[in-house]
This record gives structure tokens, sequence and C-alpha cells, in this order.
């Protein structure tokens, strides 16, 4: 049944009588506040004493009757004690509004948006039936106060908001009520949904539940607070299995709802539910004995007295949420078992009022009645502190619109409009006997501060709401959360904290890899590859190390590279050393065989100098190849490569001298043969030194253009550096190999061409097969040189000096050796000279 106010305008010829008179009439039957007081300025209120409605079956040929209210909610019943306990205490005050009284008129809107209408209509028209020629005048109330809810908020505000009636609601946090366009009258006492849907998703987030599930009520309050804590949880990386939503009027779907719980994986449930929604989700819970998940709160239901029953803790036992921080009103706790019951209820059978009668029976409010001598919940008010704060700042405004002074009153002529009270409420800033400072932002609501409670079992086996931190929108980021983990029980009395996720966290050394088609929370953990590590927990990439470093086994560290090189404590380094050390051995031995024996034929045969010159050309070769071990400094990358280039030219000048020496000498003894003039000892000697010249001008412009120099290899292995020695300048390099080359070549024909001379005088077979073992080593080496990685690169070319060294030796100088220990007969003139005859 609506309430409207009809102008009837009694024209002349319209009714069909003359002289009727035009009066303004109220259609249908008045409706009668709860609590009400007579005052100079009046506020409203308008609470859900009950919760529950029950619909009267209708005929449709009669007016259907008013609902039916049940079920008293004795929270709500708390803030309608709370308003008449701040007005009572606003009247008996020497300095705020001293002249002036403040009725009020409280309606119980029994939880229905249809009784919400019908008390906001009320409010602003009264309860008289008919108020004369004009339907214009002032509002029957200066302010409301309420709703609890953001629905029947909304209504209200909506209803109210083209009279610009300010309503102040003390627990509608609905973010869209924050529109001062769309609600310009509205203020609330209590902070928006918008912080406390961002504080759930980082509350989530603090605890690592990366895979929760969410329920909501199907209202404005539960769409708008979800649609912000999905996006908010979206930015803090959790994952919502399943977002589901019902209203109190649709047991179906909260059939469903529970269903859907059932079968999710989630152990974590955020409810962002009002009392109601969440009372009948409980009952369902607890009867099909759904227990063991963490709920998260918010500040509608976590510490409402009405869910408290004997199973309720089974299922919401260890819940944690945000509540509106607790105030200790002084005076309250008695007030509401003597004086409210003395003064504000007054039962009566009838009583009369002007143009109305009032019936107020006693049987209708047996079920108040009843609470009169109970006050245990007092301490626990949480909400009961903004409706004092509203009534205070509704005071405040009119103590400012009345020109109230200190001795002297207020100004009671001054008529004050609803706009003015909008007007002022946007200014008032004081602070109130419990310390709370009051005061309205843009959006026409107060700070967001929250207590995180706990839902325990106390000492007495009841069930308790501990604090356990706070949350302060107002401070920095980073100093908004203050938790007490360690005072935390979890759902079963566990001090373990539950685990919800999707997939198990990615320890160091891993990333994550989102699983095809599912949420980014539901991922498997990938090793990083190597080079790369990660050193957190659920690490969504790996990092690359840097250069100089390498990823550790573990994958979760980086550490300098390895770096290699041929050394002389490794075991191929020790060979090569033992194999070079050797060679200048056996070189020596044969040094001094040789000059021992140095005026045998043998020895004097094929100029003895060369010999011994190569002798010492072949020890330099077996020791430079040790340059080519240990770590490269600047100096011993320029010495090893110059060093092998011209011991080597030296070496092949040598034996180049002594070929040349065989074919001069066969050459000599034909008839008229003049060559060993041409090429005798003092030509030898020069030859050697020309040939090692030119080498050692190749190296000293290859070390003045660019020298070899140290050189970090990082390319070749990622996981380690190959410390080793550029060439500097590859042209240089290549010079002094091809140089040694030419000179072995063509050592090589000359030697080859002498093959055909007499045997007991041929050496040049013996300096064939040497250069053929040569050049056989060196060309294999450049393969082997370019492909051999690190080290061994080093190895192949200490490998090819001592093979070619080694052959030299052999080749050349085993044979002359052997007659010289084992054949002495064979070691004279006339045997040299046998096949010459």
């Amino acid at each position: 049944m609506q309430l409207l106010w009809v102008v009837v305008v009694g024209l002349l010829g319209v009714f069909g009588a003359e002289g009727t008179e035009a009066v303004c009439r109220m259609l249908g039957s008045p409706e009668f506040p709860l609590l009400s007081k007579e005052g100079d300025v009046t506020i409203g209120g308008a609470f859900s004493i009950h919760s529950k409605t029950t619909q009267p079956p209708l005929s449709f040929t009669e007016t259907p009757p008013p609902l039916t209210c049940s079920s008293v909610n004795l929270r709500e019943f708390r803030f309608a004690q709370t308003m008449i306990f701040a007005i009572e205490e606003i009247n008996s005050s020497d300095t705020l509004l001293p002249n002036v009284s403040i009725g009020y008129r409280i309606y119980d809107n029994c939880g229905s948006t249809l009784y919400s209408i019908r008390a906001a209509m009320a409010l602003m028209n009264g309860q008289e039936r008919t108020v004369g020629k004009t339907c214009f005048g002032q509002t029957a109330v200066h302010a409301i106060i309420g709703e609890s809810e953001s629905s029947s908020t909304i209504v209200m505000s909506r209803t109210t908001g083209p009279f610009q009636i300010p309503v102040i609601s003390h627990s509608a946090t609905c973010e869209c009520l924050s529109s001062r366009k769309e609600y310009p009258s509205f203020f609330r006492t209590i902070a928006s949904d918008f912080y406390q849907s961002r504080a759930l998703a980082q509350l989530v987030k603090y605890f690592g539940w990366s895979w929760v599930g969410a329920v909501n009520s199907d209202s404005d309050y539960g769409n708008s607070g979800m649609a912000i804590f999905l996006a908010s949880a979206q930015e803090e990386g959790v994952c919502v299995e399943y977002s589901e939503k019902f209203s109190r009027t649709e047991p179906e779907k909260l059939l469903n709802v529970v269903n859907v719980i059932r079968g999710g994986k989630a152990k974590v449930i955020v409810g962002f539910l009002a009392h109601v929604e969440m009372n009948n989700l409980l009952e369902e819970l607890s009867l099909q004995n759904i227990t063991g998940l963490q709920f998260i709160g918010v500040e509608a239901w976590i510490t409402a007295d009405s869910l408290v029953t004997p199973t309720s803790y089974s299922v919401l036992g260890g819940s944690l949420g945000f509540a509106v921080q607790k105030a200790n009103i002084s005076g309250f706790s008695d007030f509401v078992i003597k004086q409210f019951w003395d003064t504000a209820f007054q039962c009566t059978e009838t009583s009369h009022q002007e143009n109305a009668t009032v019936s107020s029976p006693c049987s209708e409010y047996q079920d108040l009645i009843e609470l009169r001598d109970y006050n245990a919940d007092v301490e626990e008010l949480r909400y009961s502190s903004n409706i004092y704060k509203a009534i205070y700042a509704v005071a405040h405004s009119m103590h400012s619109l009345l020109k109230c002074k200190e001795g002297r009153g207020c100004d009671q002529n001054v008529r004050t409009e609803p706009w003015q009270v909008v007007e002022s409420l946007k200014q008032v800033n004081f602070t109130i006997k419990t310390g709370d400072q009051v005061w309205f932002d843009s959006t026409g609501a107060a700070a967001a501060k929250y207590e995180v409670v706990n839902w325990q079992r106390g000492p007495d086996g009841g069930v308790q709401f501990k604090p356990v931190g706070y949350y302060d929108a107002s401070l920095p980021p980073g100093q908004q959360f203050v938790l007490r983990t360690e005072d935390i029980i979890w759902p079963g009395g566990l001090q373990q904290m539950p685990l919800s996720v999707c997939s198990e966290s990615c320890p160091p050394g891993t990333r994550k890899a989102v699983q095809k088609g599912k949420p980014v929370c539901c991922y498997d953990c990938v090793p990083c590859s190597e080079g790369e590590i990660s050193n957190a927990t659920d690490s969504n990439g790996c990092i690359h190390c840097p250069d100089v470093y390498w990823s550790n086994l573990g994958r979760d560290k980086c550490i300098f590279k390895a770096i290699e090189f041929l050394t002389f404590t490794e075991v191929m380094g020790i060979v090569l050393l033992l194999f070079s050390l050797l060679g200048v051995f056996l070189t020596g031995l044969v040094a001094i065989l040789y000059l021992i024996k140095k005026d045998t034929p043998i020895v004097r045969a094929n100029n003895s100098e060369l010999s011994f010159l190569l002798l010492f050309s072949l020890t330099l070769c077996f020791l430079c190849s040790l340059t080519f071990i240990g770590r490269p400094s600047e100096w011993s990358c320029m010495l090893r490569h110059t060093a092998f280039g011209i011991t080597f030219v030296l070496c092949i000048s040598c034996v180049l001298g002594k070929t040349i020496v065989v074919l001069m000498a066969f050459r000599a003894t034909l008839p008229a043969s003049n060559f060993m003039k041409w090429f005798g000892p003092q030509q030898q000697r020069l030859s050697v030194l020309a040939f090692t010249l030119i080498q050692v001008l190749i190296c000293a412009l290859w070390l003045t253009v660019s020298p070899p120099f140290p050189y970090n290899n990082m390319k070749t292995y990622k996981e380690k550096i190959i410390l080793e020695c550029d060439v500097g300048s590859a042209i240089g390099f290549w010079a002094v190999l091809g140089y040694i080359g030419l000179l072995s070549l063509l050592c090589f024909v000359l030697a080859f061409l002498a093959r055909k001379l007499p045997d007991n005088f041929n050496e040049a077979k013996f300096i064939t097969f040497s250069m053929l073992i040569f050049c056989a080593v060196w060309i294999t080496f450049i393969p082997a040189y370019v492909s051999s990685p690190g080290k061994f690169t080093v190895a192949v070319e200490i490998f090819a000096i001592l093979a070619s060294s080694y052959g030299m030796l052999f080749c050349i100088f085993a044979p002359k050796c052997y007659i010289i220990l084992f054949k002495p007969e064979l070691n004279t003139k006339k045997h040299m000279m046998g096949n010459m005859k």
C-alpha cells in the first residue's frame, strides 16, 4: 500500500457542487512509527527491528492486510535504542542545542523494501490525514537515520532525494552510494565498500590464498562490493574459482550455491553478504554438514550475534573479516535495561493524537518486551557508535543553522529547510566523547578504518569476535595492514593456516607456466634454463645471469663462471709437460753423444755444426711448448707464438741446410763440379741466419701491429669462460705458420730429389721421412685447431709441436745414434765412402 498525497482541487462544474472546498487528503491509512517523541527538531529513523515478513493470502476482493513481521533482530533494535539514547543525551546538554528539544520517529521496516518505501513516505508526510488547502509545507523530519542495508538505503535515498532530505546511514557501504550526482543528500558514518573490497583482496593475498571462492548477496550491496573485490583480486594475482550470488527470497539459488561450494576445490570463501543472506547460507551449510572452510567476511555479518548458534561455529569457526571498530558509549548499557523502557517504550492500549487514533497493544510487541532485562551484548556493539555519530552530526548541523550561542541559546524562529541541513552536514567536524572525530569526505562517507576479527571460542566456550589486527586506509601503503597472525585460530581450532591454491608454490629455481585453458593461478613449475635463475618463490619468469656468471645446479643463484685454461696440475697438462721434458732430455742425450763422437765420420759427415744447431733448435722447440701451459698473460701470449714461430724456423732452416749439403756433396763428386765452394760452412750458417731473420721480422711486425693478448672466451661454452690467447692479427698468425709451412715444403721437395743418392751416404731419405711426418702433423693440426674447444685447442697445438719435434729428432738422429752405439764398425770413412767407388 503506497502512501500518496493527492491534491483534490474543487472547481465548480467539475464535482457538480458549488462551494466545494479543495483539500490535500491522504489516500489510505497513515503509517505510525514504532517509537516516537515530539520535539522542536525531529529526526527520523528506519531499522529492520524485525527481519522476516509473512505475506498474507491475497483474495483480490478487498484491501490486503499488512505484512506480518517476526523474528526480532537484536542488533537492529539496539540501533533504535542508540538513536534514542543519543537524542536524550543531547536534550540534557546545556551546550549543544541548549533550548531546543529533539524528537524522533523510528520505523520498523522488517527487512522489506516495501516497508522502506512506506517508512520514507511517512517520515516525509507525517500522520495527518488532511492538511488543509495546500500540500506544500515543512517535512515531518529534518533528517533520517538509516537504513542498515544498502538496497533499502538506496530506495530511501531515491525517494527522499528530490526533497533534499538528508539521509545518514550507519552501515550502508555500497560504493554506488558515493555518487553525489545520484545521491546528493546522502551521508554515512561508515566507509564505502571501495576500501573494504580492496582490503579483502589484500587480506587474501597476505595469507597466500591464490585460489578462492566468492559468494555475494544478489543486491546492490553485494553486487557492487563483489565487483570491486574481483577487480582488486585480479590486480593482486588472486584467482576466483567461482563467483556465485543469491537473494534471500531465492532458496533454489541458495541450494545451487551450496552445491558449487561443496564441489569446489577452494578452501577459502569470500562472503560479501548481508547478514540475512549469510544466515540463510549458514543454515544450509550446517544442514549439509559442510565444514572446514575458511570464510572471509565483511562488516555486515562478521560480528552479527544472530549468526551465533549451537551449530554455527562448526561452519564459521576461524572466520576472518573486517568489522567496524567498537566504541564504548558510557551510560548506554544502563539505558537499554531501565530508562529506555521507562520513558521511550510506553506500551499502552490506545493513545489519541490530533486527527488520528493510534493503537499500540502490548501483545504486538511482546517479543521486544522479552529483551527488557538483557544487555550482555552491549559490550560487543559496533554499529551503535555510527548511529551515535550520526545523531550528533545532525545536532551539530542544527546547532549551526539555529545560530546557537553559549549563554543565549538558539534562535527558534529560524526556519530551516532540508537542503540547508545537507549543506551544513558537509561542514561538520567535531569529536564525540568516545574520542572519535566525526566528519564527512567529498562523497559523504567517513574514513575507512576496520578491525580484523577472528571467530574464536572464548574461555566460557562461547563464540567471541577477537580482534587480531586492523586496517586503516588513511595510512601510507604498506602500513595500512597490521595483523597478529599468532593470535588467529583457524577452522577446526587449528594453529596452522589452511592452504587454498590451484597449484603448489613453485620453489626457487623454477618458473610458473600457466596451464592451457585455466586461470593464471593454475600453473606448472618449469625449471629455469641453463644460465637463468629464479631466486624467489612463484617466479613468473627466470632471470638471465650476467655475462661472467652462470646458474648453479639449483638454478636459484648466479655464480661466477668457471675459468678454464690448461694448467700444469691437471692430468693433460702433466702428460704434455712430461713429454716436453722427455724430448729435451733425449735431445740432450743425443747432443752429448754427438759431442763425445764428434770426430767420428758419421758425426762429421753433412756438417756437424748444423747437427748441433739442429739439436739446439729442437731443444728450444720442446721447451717452447711449455709456454702454452698455464694462465695466459699478456707476455706469455706474445712469447708462446713468437718463440714457437722462430724456433721452428730455426729448426727447419737447419734441416734445409743439411738437405742442401747432401745434394751439394753428391754433385761435388762429379767431374768438373764446383758446387761445394758456393755452399760451404759459411754459406750454410748465413742461410740458416737469413731464413730465421725473415721469421723474426714477421714476428716483430706482428707484435707491433696487433700482438696476441689474453681473451675471455665466453662463446664456446655458455657455462664457463675459456681463458685463451687471442692471436690479435690473424694475418700475422697465419703468416708465421705459412712461412714455416713454406720452408718445410721446400725442405721436403729437396730431400725427395735426393732420395736416389747412394745408401751409405744418403741422409736425405731420413730428412724426407721427417719432413713427411712434420707436414702431416701440421696439415692435420689446422682442422683440429679450429674445431677443438677451449683448452683442447692449446693441447692440440702443443701436441703438434711435440709430434713434429719428436719426428725430426727420431727420423734424423735415431739411425746415426744406432750406428754409433750398436754398429761402431759401420762408423768408418771406408764404409761411408763404400758405395761411392
